[in-house]
């Protein structure tokens, strides 16, 4: 991940410019599509998700029903300042439904899609169905609570773009939660029982909305953890308070974003593992490149789960 991530974005708008001259050139995008039909590639509904771990999600409900096509899927990206091509333009007008992170995350995305209305086309915006904002945490793939609630809509989303389909729809469902997702959310489960209440750190934000879903109480201090993911300077007064919760061992594990090593970080990694404080290793993007979310996933809470239990002796 880049250590900076700049806000504006000269190429989202000669995208942008070029997807008029797109669309003339293909015909049109999906704007003959409506909600009840299943124009898509094969028959099939055309879904666009900006970011390939919702993308995972939404293939995995779909199943033979639908085509998903992700724009960012390299784990080097950054869905911040991502710069879209004219293919990702052409892409995203074609889509039948499009899913967006939203949150001030991927407006690159929500600017393609507004240069390219389609009638009858589904937009499904993450902060909107988990009722958050620009200026609110984004990484809400983190947050079990908010991936549970991106299913529920995914899947109504589904069966009004293919009425006729609900119980396929619902079985998709029920397949994903109880047995796709069953060690994901036994992970988090056990990681509450056993250390809930435990003091932690974390190199960014990315991180927030996990660990209240793992009892854990993370004290970094939020501007620290938000300046570090927005690519913005922290305070010295944040930097200070960060060290010294690492010096006074006042944490039990430090979770550190592995894409986003920036000299502060690189300086509190080093204070971390010289005070002999466990580290747990994430990613804002998901990896490998191909994995399932639930794969992924299930990858870091096994690796804090370790973590933590080092930092207690076990």
């Amino acid at each position: 991940m880049p250590a900076s991530r700049p806000r504006l974005i000269p190429v989202v708008l000669a995208s942008i410019a070029l997807v008029s001259i797109l669309l003339a050139g293909c015909g049109g995008s999906g704007s003959d599509a409506t909600a009840g039909g299943s124009g898509g590639s094969g028959g099939k509904l055309r879904v666009v998700a900006a970011e390939d771990f919702w993308g995972s999600i939404a293939e995995q409900l779909g199943g033979e029903k639908v085509a998903v096509t992700n724009i960012i899927t390299n784990p080097a990206a950054d869905p911040h300042d991502y710069e879209p091509t004219a293919e990702d333009a052409k892409t995203m007008a074609g889509a039948e439904m499009s899913i967006v992170n939203g949150i001030g995350y991927d407006e690159w995305a929500s600017k393609l899609l507004a240069a390219s209305p389609a009638e009858g086309r589904i937009e499904l915006t993450v902060g909107d169905v988990v009722g958050l904002s620009n200026g609110d945490n984004p990484h809400q793939w983190y947050s079990p609570e908010s991936v549970h609630k991106v299913i529920d809509q995914i899947v109504a989303d589904y069966k009004e773009a293919l009425p006729g389909n609900a119980a396929y729809f619902e079985a998709r469902k029920k397949a994903l939660e109880t047995e796709a997702f069953a060690e994901y959310d036994e992970l988090i489960e056990a990681i509450k029982a056993e250390y809930d209440g435990t003091p932690v750190g974390a190199s960014e934000s990315i991180f927030e909305p996990l660990a209240p879903a793992l009892g854990l109480k993370l004290i970094t201090p939020k501007g620290f953890m938000d300046g570090i993911s927005e690519g913005t300077e922290p305070t010295p007064q944040e930097k200070s308070a960060a060290d010294e919760q690492v010096k006074d061992n006042q944490i039990q594990l430090w979770v550190y974003n592995s894409q986003n090593a920036t000299p502060d970080v690189k300086r509190l990694n080093e204070e971390v593992e010289a005070a002999g404080i466990p580290i747990a290793t994430v990613t804002e993007t998901m990896t490998p490149e191909g994995a399932s979310f639930e794969e992924w996933m299930v990858r870091e809470l096994k690796g804090i789960q370790k973590a933590l239990g080092e930092g207690q002796g076990s």
